[in-house]
């Protein structure tokens, strides 16, 4: 949820004008992973196996994707 104080700071700071320079500045969306666009891809998993890979993201302290990916790269040829 959100408290009347945070609607009011956004309020506040919408009326007070934003630093367009600065927005452009920070970018849009999630940063690149590389100088290719992304694909996002569905892949269907049992419970167990969401459960093993959310386990290694843990404990690697990386995100399920990441995880992911570092098991796809090492199939690679």
């Amino acid at each position: 949820m959100v408290s009347d104080e945070q609607v009011q700071q956004w309020a506040d700071e919408a009326e007070a004008g934003y630093d367009v320079e600065e927005m452009k500045r920070r970018g849009r969306g999630r940063p690149g992973r590389g100088a290719e666009p992304m694909q996002v891809v569905a892949v269907r998993l049992t419970a167990e196996e969401l459960a093993a890979v959310d386990a290694i993201a843990e404990r690697e302290h990386i995100s399920r994707s990441e995880a992911i990916r570092r098991a796809l790269a090492s199939f690679e040829a």
